[in-house]
């Protein structure tokens, strides 16, 4: 995936004064710490399993024996966990060691969970500056791969160098939920993308087609998706759906084949039979004669019913 993002692969020499704090000791936050240890950084680590930070340590971080410790090492600090909803239990006994701290937070959740978290530390004397990593842990330090961030300008520009020995950066504006907004919506199109992938490899097999012999077609046609991305986002933007280059109607009769494909060899069909009915659903609405793209406004209406 690609994104407007700097990358300082230069900075911060070994023997610098850089410091921070790891919160977090998954594999992520293990590669994290690794790429700040051998870029010079002082790095103090903690983690809720003590014994996670034991290999770190001998790397040379400072295993903080408590969360006050740990964040009182430094003024930055970068968090990796599960979701939002650990960072709290983790942080409220520490509440009063929060004020004139700089919380990065690499976890993934929602956007609003996001605002609301940026908001208690905001009443907590502290700032955070949320991130969306698009990379697996193999990716961090790598010069190709970025983040998506967000929160306030200055405390992000402050730090950005740090932010810029993980990954690249890419700064999306104040409101603290955008980087995890941009993140989510990016996560909608890999996991859809990636299912579809192993639905038509399962397919695929159950004809004796092996998964290497697929690649180089499985592969052109996930490379093609930006051409048809490109090509249909002025139309999405102006809010036109014309079926000049494709009709829903034919589209609805191509994703019955596939259900009737995978059927036949006994794969299950419930991914295709979704989309099958998210077709069906448009030409119930009126739009058989409209191009595919007509299907946004059925998504529009299913997130307008919500209560």
């Amino acid at each position: 995936m690609k994104g407007v993002f700097t990358l300082n692969s230069n900075a911060h020499a070994a023997g610098n004064s850089k410091s921070v704090t790891v919160i977090g000791l998954g594999p992520m936050g293990q590669a994290m710490a690794d790429v700040y240890l051998k870029r010079g950084y002082k790095v103090t680590v903690w983690n809720r399993t003590s014994s996670k930070a034991d290999e770190l340590a001998a790397r040379g971080a400072v295993k903080a024996s408590s969360i006050n410790e740990a964040l009182a090492a430094n003024e930055l600090t970068v968090i990796s966990l599960t979701d939002y909803d650990v960072m709290y239990p983790i942080l409220n006994p520490a509440s009063e060691h929060l004020s004139g701290k700089v919380l990065v937070n690499l976890s993934s959740d929602t956007p609003e969970k996001v605002r609301k978290a940026a908001k208690w530390l905001s009443d907590r004397g502290a700032s955070l500056i949320t991130g969306g990593v698009q990379v697996p842990p193999s990716g961090i330090g790598k010069p190709d791969s970025f983040t998506y961030y967000s929160g306030p300008k200055e405390v992000f520009e402050a730090h950005m160098k740090d932010l810029e020995v993980l990954t690249g950066t890419d700064y999306r504006g104040e409101d603290p939920g955008l980087a995890m907004l941009y993140y989510q919506i990016q996560m909608d199109i890999f996991w859809t993308s990636m299912l579809s992938y192993l639905h038509a490899l399962a397919v695929a097999g159950a004809n004796g087609i092996s998964a290497e012999q697929f690649l180089p077609y499985a592969s052109a046609t996930l490379s093609s998706l930006s051409t048809f991305v490109e090509f249909y986002t002025p139309r999405l933007d102006a809010g036109k759906h014309p079926g000049d280059v494709d009709r829903l109607a034919m589209g609805f009769a191509s994703i019955e084949h596939v259900v009737h494909t995978a059927e036949d060899v006994g794969i299950d069909i419930a991914l295709p039979s979704a989309v099958l009915d998210i077709f069906k659903r448009g030409m119930e609405n009126g739009h058989s004669g409209d191009s595919f793209t007509s299907l946004i406004e059925i998504f529009k209406k299913s997130s307008a019913a919500r209560p």
